[in-house]
């Protein structure tokens, strides 16, 4: 048996736990210190490093665990590139063997003082997320496979802790999770964007409950959607980009029409998505965003929520152009259309995106009055 000392997140001990497959009441852990050592955050990442320095670095020690934890350990710490090195800590005033992970050399760039309690607050539940599914892929998908997905794997739980916290569906009949009970599931695919199957029951309308039924669901993650509009000017900015979904069904125009959208990334709120993806693919800063709709896209099939907003810009002659990010294949023009415009092509079924058409009509019912405020 090993004892580990733990620094960083997995001082978190549902994170650990999570990790290990373990109950944290089964979990051997005592406070412990390492001399000669600090724990910094790392520069433009929720996680720190070790540094090496006048100081005492605060963490946990571990004890009793196996040839498999330790293996389940070097699994999710793969996409960190962390390695083990024997270290002396101390606990209770006694002098203790164990291992700690070590970054590579002038892997990360240390910056301020790194705060668990701060890091439970803004990233603990998304990241206890992330790690169930990292470690559902432990003993099937090679570590390195999982470092290339892990960026959508921390969006879907982002998604996960918004579904969990930011619903606001009516339900007249006041039926909610609860009323699902799941006897199995299965992932059939995974990459980029995954794939899940459930046998499940439901609750009927009639008190009773459903035969077991099986569906799938297709996990995308919460996207942002904002229509740049111009009161002053009385105008809109549209981008338009290949799509696979069209081009997958057989349409013969898979260049699609439509507003600002990209996904929401761990840690981010809506509202700082839609700033950032004005930027990235249009070059615009927004001043004011206005909700137009927080839904679902295809309820039947997908996780994929939608936050809709018409975001206030000015939007001269000269706006449009080519813009999108290198690193991720985009190739966005975008174009200035009037207001009537727009509405010409909701009207005539031209506009063939939904959230185009949503974030049209809301501007059609307050156009007058974000045009009277300007």
């Amino acid at each position: 048996m090993k004892s580990l000392f733990f620094y960083g997140t997995l001082r978190h001990v549902p994170l650990l736990s999570i990790v290990l497959g373990r109950a944290p009441e089964d979990l051997l852990v005592a406070e412990a210190t390492l001399d000669g050592h600090q724990v910094l955050a790392v520069v433009d990442h929720p996680f720190p490093t070790l540094v090496s320095g006048a100081g005492t670095a605060k963490g946990v020690l571990v004890r009793g665990l196996s040839d498999d934890d330790i293996a389940r350990l070097n699994y999710y710490e793969a996409g960190f590139e962390y390695a083990l090195r024997d270290i002396q800590v101390d606990v209770d005033g006694q002098s203790a063997a164990a291992q700690v992970y070590f970054p590579a050399p002038d892997l990360w760039r240390a910056g301020d003082a790194w705060s668990l309690e701060h890091w439970v607050e803004l990233w603990g539940e998304m990241s206890c997320f992330a790690a169930q599914e990292v470690m559902e892929y432990f003993g099937h998908l090679d570590a390195q496979q999982v470092v290339r997905m892990f960026p959508m794997i921390r969006a879907r739980a982002q998604a996960k802790v918004n579904g969990l916290h930011h619903n606001r569906a009516h339900s007249p009949s006041g039926l909610d999770a609860s009323a699902v009970q799941v006897l199995g599931k299965q992932r059939p695919y995974v990459n980029f964007f995954a794939i899940d199957e459930y046998d499940l029951t439901f609750q009927r309308y009639d008190g009773g409950r459903s035969d077991m039924v099986r569906r799938a669901v297709f996990l995308a993650t919460d996207a942002v959607i904002v229509l740049p509009y111009d009161p002053v000017r009385d105008r809109v900015l549209l981008v338009e980009q290949f799509r696979p979904g069209p081009f997958a069904r057989n349409d013969q125009k898979p260049w699609q029409l439509e507003p600002i959208a990209g996904r929401v990334d761990a840690g981010e709120t809506p509202e700082h998505t839609a700033r950032r993806e004005a930027m990235e693919e249009a070059g615009l800063e927004l001043r004011d965003l206005h909700d137009v709709a927080h839904c679902y896209a295809s309820p039947g099939c997908s996780t994929e929520y939608y936050d809709i907003y018409v975001g206030l810009a000015d939007l001269p002659d000269g706006t449009a152009g080519v813009a999108g990010l290198a690193s991720e294949a985009e190739d966005i023009q975008s174009y200035l259309f009037s207001f009537d415009d727009l509405m010409a092509m909701i009207d005539d079924m031209s506009a063939v995106n939904a959230p185009l058409v949503l974030a049209g009509l809301w501007l059609a019912r307050h156009r007058d009055r974000l045009r009277a405020d300007a």
